[in-house]
């Protein structure tokens, strides 16, 4: 089932969970710190990948996404599980203090998780850092177990899309479609990909920010009726210049008027 999930243009959000412009190759989180109890530079500036939550002796997995920034560069923030997050955190020792700030509204089957989590993060935690591992600890002994990932850089990486919209909203792809539409950025100056049913290949001149798309060659195959309105949607991408933004392995790539934007994630590294 197709569904649209309206985007809250908070301020506050968008600079807390701090999404980049893209430049050269992208990609500016670190891959991981060294091992030590916790310091400000061995956990700030990296995506804490949230792997389980331990309350009361109850462990639970967090759902895919799920995401912590502790400040430096590429903001402060993250996603919970279904909603995004800004925060506030200061980092003194071994000891995090994280307030969580305003966050998106988006109903999803990960909110009881999500709860549980915010409660767990707010306030005063200990740190202890093990190579690419994290585990914050509460006063109460409840843990929060994080891993560190390395971000995806735009080229080179293939980029599976997950949503299309204009701006204002993001519409997940048709059911049909999932896993199925993807676009790679080559170091030979070519993206190619799937746009759903059709095959595409163009010219892609990556550079401040921007990616000059040329006009794309695709396949001809009849696509089924629900395929189509995303394939004439991405394909409005190419032809001119698109502004992108990598935000660790997830790609924004958006178009000259701003009326064509598409989201895109790439899996994680095995």
């Amino acid at each position: 089932m197709t569904q649209t999930l309206t985007v809250i243009a908070a301020a506050g959000l968008l600079a807390a969970c701090g999404s980049e412009s893209g430049s050269g190759d992208g990609g500016s989180d670190k891959a991981g710190p060294g091992k030590g109890g916790g310091s400000e530079s061995a956990l700030t500036g990296v995506r804490w990948n949230v792997e389980s939550l331990t309350v009361d002796g109850k462990k639970q997995q967090a759902p895919d996404g799920a995401y912590v920034k502790l400040g430096g560069k590429g903001g402060t923030g993250g996603n919970f599980g279904c909603n995004g997050y800004g925060a506030k955190v200061s980092v003194e020792g071994d000891t995090v203090h994280f307030e969580p700030g305003v966050h998106t509204e988006i109903a999803c089957d990960a909110l009881d998780f999500e709860k549980s989590l915010v409660r767990a993060m707010d306030g005063k935690l200990k740190a202890d850092v093990d190579g690419g591992r994290l585990t914050l600890t509460t006063d109460k002994g409840d843990r929060v177990a994080l891993s560190s990932e390395a971000p995806a850089p735009l080229k080179g990486t293939e980029w599976t899309v997950t949503s299309v919209g204009d701006g204002k909203t993001a519409t997940s792809l048709p059911k049909a479609l999932d896993d199925k539409v993807k676009l790679t950025f080559g170091k030979d100056g070519k993206v190619t990909g799937n746009l759903g049913c059709n095959h595409v290949t163009a010219d892609a001149d990556a550079r401040d920010g921007k990616i000059a798309l040329g006009a794309p060659g695709a396949t001809r195959r009849m696509c089924p009726g629900n395929v189509m309105p995303t394939e004439r949607a991405l394909l409005k991408l190419f032809g001119g210049k698109v502004s992108y933004k990598l935000d660790h392995r997830t790609l924004t790539l958006t178009a000259a008027d701003g009326k064509t934007v598409a989201t895109a994630t790439a899996q994680p590294p095995k």
